[in-house]
């Protein structure tokens, strides 16, 4: 495998964002799909993009400290993520002449560790990798390009197919007494998936092993197997006691429930028990993935926080609340009385019919603000008070609306005032009629003469008890109707100028919301 070049002038580590000395930090991979980078690796890609979107939406309303602190830990999961976390990091770890770059032959299949006395003195890993789109990873682990060879090739067919995306490393000696060495095991270690201990008859009591690692891996029993390798050299009728000293040497390590295999890589044994192991451990999420969606859910969980909790949108209760104080402020029920009083008397209309005093557009507004802003963040209430209308801005529009109301009414008055002028002559006509018959003087008159004038005098009165009793009539239908309509355009103002600017903060504070919390789902 042949080495991707990286940015040697900005190094870090992936998962905590700390400067790793000598390490190269990977170019993007600008979405090449493999092994190393699969479906996890774009799936928690997809919602770090997602939480940078709506960030980059919300910078007005979250606390800036929030969102930088915000996109650090999104810009260095997004680093991890350049090195794919569909892969399973497995660490080979022991002491000198424990065996182990003989293990890393065995279990790949390969001659390609050096062994034994021809084993080269270096402070870098060895790695296998199973499937292409490792150089990355590779060079953050720190392994030298000429110490890394690659399986499932063309070559191995579908033979190596169970470990796909296993990158196997064969540490130096924890125990060399290169100090490099064992800087280089201290910091590949937190990163495995897996960690083989590797151990041999003679050296497994060893305390420095037992007290320099084994007793820190409780409570991370389930990615620790302890390998007891060259079982070949004990005797078959001592192997038992030997795995159970062992046994009991890890349980006084606090590791009960710490898997122990007994293998051999000279004669295969326990090899196919272990490889069956690998298959597992490859079978479920990497620890890089586990530990990308997590920090993916940490920030999503501030973001979230720095939102505010949901709030419902603005109902017809809150705009009819609202609309009662403005036409309470306008009015609307003196309005209506005095449009029965002219139409009754016939008098013109009063002037600043329908105007809204300040006190009574300022006490709407801060009840709207009140209802339906007690429950959100400082940031959004004060994108909902600068969105909606003034009170002045309030006052104006409603006495506005108001005016065509009234200007109807006041076209509606003299239209009647002119038919009610007309139906009064109407009544003189037909009783001045039956008055000037009478006044001609019965004997000249027709006999039918005289009841016809005496039914025009009573019709005369009939119709003008009528007329008075319809007036009365319409000046309060005419009244019902102001009331109506002016109410209605008081609405119409208060969802204009008030409902329909907190629905669309509202609005957008659910959409961001809502984007959040989807990137918390989906492990």
């Amino acid at each position: 495998m042949t080495s991707q070049v990286g940015r040697a002038d900005d190094t870090s580590d992936p998962a905590t964002g700390a400067a790793l000395p000598g390490q190269v930090r990977p170019e993007p991979v600008g979405g090449t799909v493999g092994v190393l980078h699969g479906a996890v690796t774009a799936e928690i890609s997809r919602r770090v993009r997602d939480l940078q979107v709506a960030l980059e939406q919300a910078r007005d309303v979250i606390d800036p400290v929030v969102t930088a602190k915000a996109d650090a830990a999104l810009a260095r999961i997004t680093d991890r993520l350049a090195l794919g976390v569909d892969r399973t990091v497995v660490a080979i770890v022991g002491g000198t002449g424990s065996g182990k770059s003989s293990l890393f032959n065995a279990v790949t299949r390969l001659q390609f560790a050096d062994v034994g006395d021809t084993r080269p003195t270096t402070a870098l890993p060895s790695a296998c990798v199973w499937g292409p789109d490792g150089d990355a990873l590779l060079d953050w682990l720190g392994v030298d390009r000429h110490r890394r060879i690659q399986r499932e090739s063309l070559l191995d067919g579908d033979e190596e197919a169970s470990l796909a995306g296993l990158v196997l490393l064969d540490l130096p000696d924890h125990d060399s007494v290169e100090a490099t060495h064992r800087e280089v095991v201290d910091r590949v270690l937190p990163y495995a998936d897996l960690v083989l201990w590797v151990v041999d008859p003679q050296k497994y009591a060893d305390d420095a092993l037992h007290t320099g690692y084994l007793r820190d891996l409780v409570g991370h029993e389930e990615s620790t197997v302890v390998v007891l390798n060259q079982v070949d050299t004990v005797p078959v009728d001592q192997r038992d006691a030997l795995v159970e000293d062992l046994a009991r040497l890890l349980a006084e390590d606090g590791l009960v429930e710490v898997p122990l295999l007994g293998v051999s890589a000279v004669t295969g044994e326990g090899v196919v028990e272990l490889r069956e192991r690998l298959e597992q451990v490859v079978a479920r999420r990497s620890s890089a993935a586990t530990h990308a969606a997590a920090e993916v859910r940490d920030v999503a969980a501030t973001v979230v926080a720095s939102l505010g909790p949901s709030v419902r949108p603005p109902d017809d209760d809150d705009v009819s609340a609202v609309v009662d104080t403005l036409a309470g402020a306008a009015g609307l029920r003196a309005v209506s009385d005095a449009v029965v009083a002219a139409l009754r008397s016939g008098t013109a209309l009063p002037d600043g019919f329908g105007s809204v005093h300040d006190d009574g557009a300022e006490l709407a507004r801060s009840q709207w603000l009140t209802r339906t802003t007690g429950d959100l963040l400082p940031a959004w209430a004060d994108e909902v008070t600068g969105r909606v209308a003034t009170p002045a801005e309030l006052r104006m529009a409603v006495a506005e609306a108001l005016s065509a109301v009234t200007l109807g009414v006041r076209r509606n008055r003299a239209a009647r005032a002119a038919w009610w002028a007309g139906f009064g002559l109407m009544v003189l006509a037909v009783a001045g009629a039956g008055v000037a018959y009478a006044a001609v003087g019965f004997e000249r008159l027709p006999v039918w003469a005289l009841p016809a004038a005496a039914g025009a005098v009573v019709l005369g009165a009939l119709v003008m008890v009528a007329g008075t009793v319809g007036r009365r009539v319409d000046a309060r239908r005419q009244a019902e109707r102001v009331g109506r309509e002016g109410r209605a355009v008081i609405d119409a103002v208060a969802r204009a100028r008030l409902a329909d600017p907190t629905t669309d903060v509202l609005a957008r504070h659910a959409r961001l919301r809502g984007l959040v919390e989807a990137t918390r789902v989906g492990d």
